[in-house]
């Protein structure tokens, strides 16, 4: 892996034309995209009324959802070979914008209108030229409702484009049009430029994540070699700059940076059948989770979709073939091959994969394009995986070799979790119920109203279940440290007594197959430890837990930390709680005057509050602080804690002296 493919954190300020578009020669092509090539299906309507039917919510998903629309587009000029550069700038006003140096959005005449394309574009539901297969041959935003959507939900958006040699530009209030596009010449660059500031009556935040589009825009320049994408954060000076030459295979190694892979080399291929591209990289390594990533014409489809399962069922028959034709290695079961069997499952422990593929007619499920639906995909991305990956493998046995060792160590784990799930439903069942013993439940019922504090300790899991609200909230005390799932198979994970008492008591189960969202007891799950380093460590270890094996409930938003005080400050009868080091000497400055006749008492355990002090400071929904865990960058997640917890010493010193000098309340 060169240099040049990792991801540049650009800490200084950048250049003054940082917002100018570079020069991009297009003019032999701009003929070929006009006015002409801009089809309208209906108008806009009850877009910010059911904003959902566009953008799939009002939540973060939903606000950043405007962003992948206008980007996509971009990315669709650099798929048609016209762009190469996309700047995304968060400006301090709130708003944001997104300038490529592609063709520019089409200004002529529209015929069938009697307006600008521009405007069209920019206030038409349906309309764009995607719909002319000659304009783009591969694209993601096939429904013309992205760019049109966006406006719509913005209290304004302002875009300039540079093309046939002028400068031209509009602005639009909540989706109309705000005065005429006016134009200016001399401009000797192709580009469009849009900025736009959601509408705080449509969304109930208007405030973008840096981490979230910063995981989004470093996939696109990975599935997109060569590409370059600026994002920059104004307020804070933060510039990333993703560029990555070898393309997925460059993903491939940026997620196996913390890992052990199997063998060095990544696999990768490109293939294509009846007009779909398909290309896959992928590697092995001597985890236990999975991290694979899919993506249909640039857009990530994370519910999978039709070439999700060919590709699943490709590796599943490759493997399975290699094992019946490779018998030597089941060892003293050789003879054996026919009887076994490898699921999915099996395959993919350890597995860190990339599928990318391209499709003329996408059909995508929901306008927010998080499925593939087309069924002719699963045959052609089967055939085309199964073919390559079993040639590549008999060619080349050193790396096949490692990766079947490990399958077959993974279903043989997988068939000892069957034994020890089986044996603790029929425990379950002599016992008599699925509860754990420890568990002080609630008695509510209704699981969007119950919490469930999972804390560290017997002293403190006593004062919590007596200074708790009995009908919603339920204690489950946990003793000493988890097991690392980092390092560990699923059967050892079932087969731990304090995580198998976690999973029992939330109901959702863990597994593949298991798992299932809508069992979850609690809405609330509430990690509550020691204000100290084996507290933050235990706390890291279920965070782990979680991530690892319940992911779907970080998703939903189910799961929260406890923000237990740090201090207890009094002055006579005065008593005040302290929850930072800056809030304490601030509350002593104050609120108390100084240091004088002031008593403070430093927790270092929960178990140092009484039932009323921990009700009143953690547990009391009027007066406590919960912190909601979000993975908004998953793939920064999963390296922070492979990193973290898993086997490589070198990347946990050098994430310990990089954030060295950022601890806080360190208790040593």
């Amino acid at each position: 892996m060169t240099e040049q493919e990792n991801p540049v954190v650009m800490q200084q300020e950048p250049p003054e034309n940082f917002e100018t578009p570079a020069i991009h020669e297009t003019a032999d092509n701009n003929s070929e995209y006009s006015a002409r090539n801009i089809r309208v299906l209906e108008g806009l309507e009850a877009v910010r009324k059911r904003p959902g039917m566009y953008i799939g919510g009002t939540g973060l998903d939903g606000l950043h959802h405007l962003v992948w629309e206008i980007v996509d587009n971009s990315i669709d000029e650099a798929l048609a070979g016209h762009a190469s550069t996309i700047h995304v700038n968060m400006h301090e006003d709130g708003s944001l914008s997104v300038l490529d140096d592609g063709r520019g959005i089409p200004v002529d005449m529209h015929e069938q209108t009697g307006k600008s394309a521009l405007e069209v574009i920019l206030t038409v539901l349906h309309s764009g030229g995607k719909f002319d297969k000659k304009s783009y041959k591969y694209s993601g935003g096939l429904h013309g409702v992205g760019i049109s959507v966006v406006n719509a939900l913005s209290e304004w958006l302002e875009v300039t484009v540079w093309r046939d040699g002028g400068v031209f530009q509009q602005s639009f209030k909540r989706g109309a049009a705000f005065g005429a596009m006016t134009t200016s010449e001399g401009a000797n660059r192709t580009g469009t430029k849009i900025r736009f500031k959601p509408d705080a009556e449509i969304f109930e935040s208007t405030e973008f994540s840096f981490e979230i589009l910063s995981k989004r825009l470093r996939e696109l320049a990975f599935l997109n070699r060569g590409v370059k994408i600026v994002l920059r954060q104004k307020a804070t000076q933060k510039c990333h700059l993703f560029e990555y030459v070898g393309g997925i295979a460059s993903f491939i190694d940026f997620l196996n940076e913390t890992k052990n892979p199997l063998f060095k080399e990544v696999v990768s291929f490109s293939r294509e059948k009846d007009g779909v591209e398909v290309d896959v990289a992928m590697s092995y390594n001597d985890g236990y989770a999975e991290q694979f990533y899919a993506f249909v014409n640039n857009i990530s489809t994370i519910d999978g979709g039709t070439h999700v399962v060919g590709f699943r069922s490709a590796l599943t028959k490759v493997f399975n073939r290699y094992l019946k034709e490779n018998p030597d290695l089941l060892g003293k079961e050789k003879g054996k091959q026919n009887e076994i069997k490898l699921t999915t499952e099996d395959t993919r422990e350890g597995l860190i994969g990339v599928l990318s593929i391209r499709v003329p007619e996408p059909q995508f499920e929901g306008q927010t394009k998080g499925k593939l639906g087309n069924p002719e995909v699963r045959a052609i991305v089967d055939q085309l995986v199964s073919d390559v990956l079993y040639d590549y493998f008999e060619q080349n046995p050193n790396m096949a070799r490692p990766v079947m060792d490990k399958i077959l160590t993974s279903m043989k784990a997988r068939l000892a979790a069957q034994k020890a799930r089986e044996l603790t439903r029929r425990k379950t069942a002599l016992e008599g119920g699925s509860l754990p013993g420890k568990l002080a439940d609630c008695s509510e019922r209704d699981p969007a109203k119950c919490e469930l504090f999972i804390v560290e300790g017997n002293s403190a899991g006593g004062s919590a279940k007596q200074g708790r609200d009995r009908r919603i909230q339920a204690i489950l005390p946990l003793r000493g440290k988890i097991l690392n799932v980092e390092k560990t198979r699923l059967e050892r994970v079932i087969g731990s007594e304090t995580i198998q008492d976690l999973i029992n008591a939330i109901g959702t189960n863990v597994g593949a197959e298991d798992f299932d969202i809508t069992k979850t007891r609690y809405h609330k799950l509430v990690i509550m430890t020691d204000a100290d380093v084996d507290g933050a460590h235990i706390r890291t270890l279920l965070l782990t837990f979680f991530f690892r094996y319940m992911p779907e409930l970080i998703q939903k938003g189910y799961l929260y930390v406890a923000q237990p005080p740090l201090y207890k400050l009094k002055k006579g009868k005065v008593e005040k709680y302290a929850f930072s080091d800056e809030e304490k000497d601030k509350m002593i400055e104050e609120e108390f005057g100084g240091m004088d006749k002031v008593t403070m008492q430093r927790y270092k355990g929960l178990g140092e509050m009484n039932p009323e002090q921990l009700w009143e400071t953690t547990m009391n929904p009027e007066t406590r602080i919960l912190k909601k865990v979000r993975a908004d960058d998953e793939t920064e997640a999963d390296r922070i804690f492979s990193v973290l917890m898993g086997d490589k010493v070198e990347p946990r010193r050098n994430f310990i002296t990089q954030y060295a000098k950022q601890v806080k309340n360190l208790d040593i």
